[in-house]
């Protein structure tokens, strides 16, 4: 279902990478990339095109508020699809990713059906 798409998502928990790299592969991901904070993955974001960021807010370095804001100030991402992955369930919380340009926004803790749902929604959209 998404062999063809290339995925690069963010999370500083060992942990929640592997749930989300297991989520992703159980969905037909075959290429995508891990970054554990903001700047790693605006390096990565500059080295290869990805079809979707997937990243946590709460991360040392760089949140994922401050990163969806640095690659929606630069032209070649102004399409990218973005989503949130995170603790922050508050509804302000949702707002203000939602303003800086996240796409998509899931609460932990999730199920894979859950990310399944959001990311056919991301793409169906594209």
């Amino acid at each position: 279902m998404f062999e063809d798409k290339r995925i690069l998502f963010v999370e500083d928990s060992p942990t929640m990478r592997r749930i989300i790299a297991n989520s992703l592969k159980q969905l037909g991901v075959k290429e995508f990339e891990e970054a554990q904070n903001g700047l790693d993955a605006l390096e990565k974001l500059h080295e290869a095109p990805f079809d979707l960021l997937v990243t946590d807010w709460n991360m040392p370095e760089m949140n994922g508020k401050e990163l969806v804001e640095e690659v929606r100030k630069l032209p070649r991402f102004k399409e990218l699809p973005i989503m949130m992955i995170t603790t922050r369930g508050m509804e302000e919380d949702v707002l203000t990713a939602i303003q800086v340009g996240v796409n998509a926004y899931i609460i932990k803790p999730f199920t894979p059906e859950i990310l399944r749902k959001k990311i056919m929604e991301l793409f169906n959209k594209s």
